[in-house]
Parts: C-alpha cells; sequence; structure tokens
C-alpha cells in the first residue's frame, strides 16, 4: 500500500483555447490535509473535477491510491468521497432520507454517525427544502462522509457557513486527518488553509 493517497502528474486541461491547467504535479500523503489553495478562477474546481473522473485531462494523469485514474479505470474513486460547489438533493425528502437513499450504494454506511459528525442530528428529519444554505453544506459533508472513504475531497467546503459553522468543519477535518482520513481541501481563503492544513 502506498502512502501517496493522491497524485498528480503533468496534469494538464484545455477548454478548447482557454488552458485551465498547465503541467500541474503534487503528491498528498496518507493521513495529511492538504491544502489546495488559489484565486477563484485558478482552476482548482477544474483540478477536483479531473481527480474524481469527472472530466478527462488533456495532457497528464491522475493516480489514487497508486492507481492511474482513466475512463477505463475508476476502481479507485470508490474510497474517495467529495464535497463539490453546492451539494443537490430530493428537496421533499428529509436529510436523513436523502442519506438513506445514498447509503444504499455503499455496503457499510453510517447515516446516523454522519449526521452526528456534522451536527444535523436536530434537523435530521425536517425536508431538505427547509434548510438554510449552511445546513445543505453540511448534509453535502455527512454524504461525502457516509462510506468512510480513506479520501475526502473538499471544494470551498466552509461556504455558506456562519463563524461556528466554519470553526466545527475545521474541528472536523482535523479529527478526521487524525483518526487517518487524507483530505485534499481547496479553497481560496488562505486563513482557512492556514488553520487546518497540513
Amino acid at each position: 500500500m502506498t502512502d501517496t493517497v493522491l497524485e498528480f502528474r503533468g496534469l494538464t486541461k484545455y477548454y478548447g483555447s482557454v488552458q485551465a491547467l498547465n503541467n500541474v504535479d503534487l503528491s498528498v500523503l496518507r493521513g495529511e490535509v492538504f491544502g489546495f489553495l488559489g484565486p477563484n478562477g485558478a482552476g482548482k474546481s477544474t483540478a477536483i473535477n479531473l481527480a474524481l473522473g469527472l472530466l478527462w485531462p488533456t495532457r497528464g494523469e491522475v493516480a489514487i491510491m497508486g492507481q492511474r485514474i482513466t475512463p477505463s479505470q475508476t476502481g479507485a474513486l470508490q474510497s474517495v468521497g467529495a464535497l463539490l460547489a453546492t451539494p443537490g438533493f430530493v428537496p421533499y425528502l428529509s436529510g436523513r432520507d436523502n442519506l438513506k437513499q445514498l447509503a444504499r450504494l455503499y455496503k457499510g454506511s453510517r447515516v446516523d454517525e454522519s449526521l452526528h459528525l456534522v451536527g444535523l442530528e436536530k434537523a435530521a428529519d425536517r425536508r431538505f427544502s427547509t434548510y438554510s444554505l449552511g445546513m445543505k453544506q453540511r448534509l453535502g459533508l455527512a454524504a461525502a462522509l457516509i462510506h468512510r472513504p480513506a479520501l475526502l475531497v473538499l471544494d470551498e467546503p466552509t461556504n455558506g457557513l456562519d463563524p461556528g459553522g466554519m470553526k466545527a468543519v475545521r474541528e472536523l477535518v482535523r479529527e478526521l486527518a487524525n483518526q487517518g482520513t487524507t483530505v485534499f481541501l481547496s479553497s481560496h481563503l488562505l486563513h482557512e488553509v492556514e488553520q487546518v492544513c497540513d
């Protein structure tokens, strides 16, 4: 088993004539909280989409747990949880029922534990449509954690959260890392990254 959980090798992406990424190399080690920092429009979300197999690179490659991710080889993605932008759920279902639907895809899922980790136990049986932006973000984080991923990818995870919620996410990220989860955290906020990343 490799100590490198996520690796970009010469990662380059063009959208037509627009170059979004240019020859990016990086390695994220097991148990590390890795901060991927840059201003809006720098290509952070493009890199994340490439890492998750949602886009394919123009050149270069992505490897997770030492396995190269290609259109025909995506098995390593089963060990990844991700929170991207604003999470979407079924509006008329409760937070708990949304997670239960997702849990059907994974063996060993932990709906109640995930709700507890993100502080949504009391609101778990309310309809998703009644959630505030911060609650929706926390439910997205619970969904990313539901199958105990080895690698957690977070794209601007504190979006929409009040200061208390931001602090809770930072503490959760550190706790997960202390338990061995590798976290790849993308942000444009230097102070957020400085407070939580290795």
